[in-house]
């Protein structure tokens, strides 16, 4: 089952000639949710191709560079003949402010559009095979991050055990698989754990927003697939960090190491590093150590597919 992210903008609070403000597509089989939209993500949307069909939208805080692409987007959305509902989740404290940028221009989509207020440890969104869960971040304004979490899935059937039990070849597999114990025709009843293995994890992303380093962002989720995390300074500008709630790419190799993070996304580059990204990747790389995949500036537009943390277990098993 695919998991794709693609980053819409990856830039600080201004935006570059390269770089668009924040803003973070992701889509799963069918469900498509945007995480956070800075100014011009509309557009973003329109070249990278991810189109608007997004059900939900998750907004971090309300800074201009994660909220101003909003008013255009439902504009689109609306002028495309949109009737599908939009859900937008924002932090505890910002709904009326939300809906006043919504209808600051007294132009109200056509369909409907929710506005939900979360606050950390809150389900802003429950689907059929995972959640998207805020957390808790450490910004100069209410905020908060979003984890999507997938749920475990069902163990490895062994068919091969499964057989030397006697279990005949059919619906009598299914219903092991699903968690029932099945009786054979000598009467012999096979449970389940006879022949299924333990859960297998899920997918996990975690999405900081503007955040310092924060607690919460270690334990939102168990050993995230990708983190990504604000790094909009390096370590020239670590007291600039502190000072306006932001991260350093060191500091967020930090949280990364200890999140247990499979991969680390650094996003929000301060637009005095337009051009450049080397540091933040050589600062980040000494901390969060291995492969130098797992550590990457994104571009604009770059995509990504999340694979099954076992992926590689599922392929020897083909």
């Amino acid at each position: 089952m695919p998991l794709r992210v693609t980053f819409l903008g990856t830039a600080g609070a201004i935006p570059t000639t390269e770089r668009n403000p924040s803003s973070v597509f992701v889509a799963r089989e069918g469900d498509e949710l945007l995480f956070d939209a800075g100014e011009g993500t509309q557009r973003q949307m329109m070249r990278f191709g991810t189109g608007f069909s997004i059900s939900h939208l998750f907004v971090t805080h309300l800074h201009g560079d994660h909220v101003l692409g909003i008013p255009g987007l439902l504009q689109t959305m609306d002028f495309n003949d949109r009737e599908d509902p939009l859900a937008i989740h924002t932090p505890h404290g910002t709904r009326r402010q939300l809906k006043s940028l919504i209808n600051a221009l007294d132009n109200r989509p056509a369909f409907p559009v929710r506005v939900n207020e979360v606050g950390a440890g809150d389900v802003a969104y429950r689907a059929d095979e995972y959640e998207v869960r805020a957390f808790a971040t450490d910004h100069d304004t209410r905020s908060v991050g979003y984890a999507l979490v997938e749920d475990d899935r069902k163990g490895r059937f062994d068919r091969e055990r499964a057989e030397e039990l006697g279990v005949p070849v059919g619906p009598k597999f299914s219903k092991l698989h699903e968690g029932e114990p099945v009786e054979l025709e000598d009467g012999t009843v096979v449970e389940p754990d006879q022949v299924v293995g333990e859960p297998r994890p899920g997918r996990t992303v975690v999405y900081t927003g503007d955040t310092r380093p924060a607690q919460a962002t270690i334990e939102v989720a168990d050993d995230p697939d990708l983190l990504i995390h604000d790094a909009t300074f390096a370590d020239d500008r670590a007291e600039r960090a502190a000072d306006t709630a932001h991260s350093t790419a060191r500091q967020a190799a930090e949280i990364a190491t200890r999140a247990g993070a499979d991969r680390l996304a650094l996003l929000h580059l301060s637009s005095r590093y337009a051009g450049h990204t080397d540091d933040h990747l050589d600062q980040a790389r000494e901390v969060f150590a291995g492969d130098e995949q797992r550590v990457f500036v994104p571009d604009d537009g770059q995509s990504l597919e999340i694979p099954y943390p076992d992926a590689d277990a599922d392929a020897d098993d083909e």
